[in-house]
């Protein structure tokens, strides 16, 4: 197929767009309707963590699986089925009679979307070949989740005031089926001229590792990190991670492939990835259960008052691209280590929730620093690899978001719940305060890891680093054309 026009290209690149509009819509959504469906399912801080980390640790287990896949049967294919499949699962979520029902929906709306965000960047990978076209791309790509963030809690408020909580996932239905049908209209079909083979022992090692690693961290405030059964999940998730360490490397075609991890911005990329999206996932949770259960703000008030940490994720995010592609990673990432860092001080230092003033300077520095977060962590990720593996170097960035979301919420979540216990409801406010303290540190150092790994990592030695890690991956490929269209 020949080279799509310019129009073409941004055409594709809005349908992919629209698949992460509804994925990160439905994640910031879900998080202003956290209180409500904790009321209505008679739900501890435990089941909160599950219903945003059911969706996110499959999501993650899953991610590279459907890259791979994405490039050995068709790109366009495995989109489309994950569009189906997502719009599915959040019509099973509305209709969830309790909370276990709405854990296993959540699972599935998450097999449905690991179908989706590696693999629409796989596509707009292909589509935008010239570096400079990819970081704008990408810094559109990046915009939209400063869209979801900012229309999400006012969305969310209104419907769950007006309708209920179950109404937010009838959001994704038009929005999916929309999506689907430009996709068979206008996607052209593409794949890898030299997939991967499945790797299905690697696939249960990640699996088991990330989830036997979650469920430890959420409920060891509750049954004790000493008790029998969380030591046991701690064992597996030790045994899982040397297992992939030890069979991946022996295998031709892994599912992760170690020598990306050669290059040092891939790296880095990669631990910036999982440290930002732990301390957004540590930060949403904290705020909307502080908002609505301590300072007893409605849900579309909560909504509100996190609308300038939304507003400038939005601002910030292609603004962010258009930095990378003209001028590198290095300055996007150091000013969203410092606003994220000193967000997380605030809050922990200076108890920035008692003061609204303090607040709102809180929500400003930590979507400035995580507006400008995205692009760079996303470019990095792809640009030294080689077109022909684009899905699985997507999928593996992506997958790093997730379990950042996942190690987040489970871990802060397990912080405010230990510090939570045996606390009577009428000191709820201070409680919650002195509980959160020392997630809000945690958020902290999270910010500090944006900071000093994209400063080491950004230097003239890990761009070439990255080049020599992208001319091993290229050789093998040299005599294959750069990609198949159909």
């Amino acid at each position: 197929m020949p080279e799509p026009t310019p129009r073409r290209r941004m055409l594709i690149l809005a349908i992919c767009c629209m698949s992460l509009l509804i994925v990160s819509l439905d994640n910031t959504v879900l998080n202003v309707a956290l209180p409500s469906m904790q009321k209505e399912l008679h739900a501890g801080v435990s089941g909160m963590q599950w219903t945003i980390d059911a969706y996110t640790l499959v999501l993650a287990s899953l991610l590279m699986l459907a890259g791979s896949t994405a490039d050995r049967i068709g790109r366009r294919r495995v989109f489309k089925a994950g569009l189906v499949l997502f719009t599915i699962g959040s019509v099973l979520c509305s209709l969830a009679p309790n909370l276990d029902s709405l854990v296993a929906f959540r699972m599935v709306q998450a097999v449905g979307g690991s179908m989706l965000n590696p693999v629409a960047m796989s596509i707009i990978t292909n589509t935008f070949t010239d570096p400079r076209e990819r970081a704008r791309a990408i810094g559109v790509w990046g915009g939209v989740v400063g869209i979801s963030m900012a229309a999400g809690p006012i969305v969310g408020g209104v419907l769950v005031e007006s309708v209920g909580w179950r109404s937010i996932f009838w959001l994704n239905l038009p929005v999916g089926l929309l999506a689907l049908f430009l996709t068979w209209r206008y996607i052209p079909e593409s794949r890898a001229p030299k997939p991967r083979r499945p790797d299905p022992v690697g696939q249960l090692l990640v699996i088991a590792l990330l989830g036997s690693l979650t469920y430890a961290i959420i409920e060891a405030p509750g049954s004790g990190w000493d008790s029998p059964q969380i030591v046991v999940f701690v064992v597996i998730a030790l045994a899982a991670l040397a297992g992939l360490l030890l069979y991946e490397p022996r295998r031709a075609e892994p599912l992760i492939d170690l020598r990306f991890f050669r290059s040092a911005p891939f790296s880095g990329a990669t631990v910036i990835a999982v440290s930002a999206f732990a301390a957004l996932s540590g930060f949403l949770f904290l705020n909307t259960l502080y908002l609505q259960n301590a300072r007893g703000l409605s849900a579309l008030n909560a909504g509100l008052y996190m609308l300038p940490m939304a507003a400038l994720t939005f601002v910030c995010a292609p603004l962010s691209g258009r930095l990378v592609g003209s001028r590198g990673p290095r300055l996007s990432l150091l000013i969203a280590g410092i606003a994220m860092a000193t967000s997380g001080v605030l809050f922990a230092a200076f108890d920035a929730q008692r003061t609204t003033a303090l607040l709102f300077t809180g929500y400003v520095l930590f979507g400035l620093g995580f507006g400008m977060v995205n692009a760079p962590i996303t470019n990095t990720a792809v640009s030294g690899m080689p077109r022909s593996q684009a899905g699985v170097a997507a999928a593996v960035a992506s997958t790093s978001r997730q379990i950042g979301q996942t190690l987040g919420v489970a871990v802060i979540g397990a912080v405010l719940a230990g510090g939570m216990a045996g606390v009577a409801s009428g000191g709820y406010a201070d409680a919650f305060a002195g509980a959160a303290r020392p997630a809000w540190w945690i958020i902290t150092g999270c910010g500090l890891s944006v900071l000093c790994v994209g400063l080491a990592t950004s230097g003239r030695w890990a761009r070439a680093s990255a080049l020599r890690a992208a001319e091993r991956h290229r050789a093998p490929a040299a005599q294959t054309p750069a990609d198949v269209n159909a």
